[in-house]
């Protein structure tokens, strides 16, 4: 039995553009990555309708969206835009602080150059 105006969480979730195919948004509810007002979202066969607010994580960044309408095809991007309202905080600036998952190496501590190379083997005494 299909209620008016609401749909598979899988389902929105694809005609949304969270995430690129049915089956990824079956196994991102499966894993316990979404949640429906606050609540997990147990099953990809969960329901959402106009008024629930979304939490999504996902790798890098968590996103909350509230509900607009159900979809009915996964069309351009254009039009799932009109599916939610985005209510995801701002990301922080990052005021040129590398991030936390960049490697971080000193300067001069990665691979020699040529020129640095030579002034060894001179310091050594290998003309």
């Amino acid at each position: 039995m299909v209620v008016e105006g609401r749909q598979r969480i899988d389902k929105w979730l694809f005609f949304a553009r969270a995430v690129k195919s049915r089956t990824l948004a079956a196994k991102l509810v499966l894993g316990g990555r979404v949640r429906i007002n606050r609540d997990k979202a147990a099953q990809a066969s969960d329901t959402v309708k106009p008024g629930d607010v979304l939490t999504i994580t996902l790798d890098r960044r968590i996103l909350i969206w509230k509900v607009l309408d159900a979809g009915s095809r996964r069309g351009p991007a254009e039009e799932a835009r009109k599916l939610y309202e985005d209510l995801s905080p701002p990301p922080a600036p990052s005021d040129g602080v590398p991030d936390a998952l960049q490697p971080v190496r000193d300067i001069g501590s990665g691979r020699p150059t040529k020129k640095a190379r030579r002034q060894t083997d001179r310091l050594h005494g290998k003309d």
